[in-house]
């Protein structure tokens, strides 16, 4: 059953910003030791800023790619945010591709 992720931003909840880095960091290092991980987590808005270098989530980000999950950042987001270098293992996707993904997945959850 293909499942995909949407990282909408590089805070998970809303409120405090320092608290939601931590908490999207907590979340992406749990996903990693999970058993029955995403086919795909696709990033868009501020979300793509945790592929970039200096990212404190590279770690979890990278782990996940090793085990099998597709990455996908948002081209224009990447655009936006004048982000160039981007994770090696990670796609750079257009709208029309991500809505592709969106459309042949069995569940997608939002964070």
């Amino acid at each position: 059953m293909k499942k995909t992720i949407l990282i909408t931003s590089e805070f998970l909840g809303q409120g405090d910003e320092v608290l939601g880095k931590a908490l999207m960091g907590s979340f992406l290092r749990k996903l990693c030791l999970t058993e029955n991980l995403p086919k795909e987590i696709i990033f868009y808005n501020s979300g793509v800023k945790l592929l970039a270098e200096g990212s404190a989530v590279l770690d979890a980000i990278e782990m996940l790619s090793n085990k099998g999950v597709g990455l996908t950042a948002c081209g224009t987001c990447v655009g936006h945010y004048e982000l160039k270098k981007v994770m090696d293992t990670v796609q750079v996707g257009d709208m029309a591709g991500i809505i592709s993904e969106l459309m042949i997945s069995k569940h997608v959850v939002t964070v």
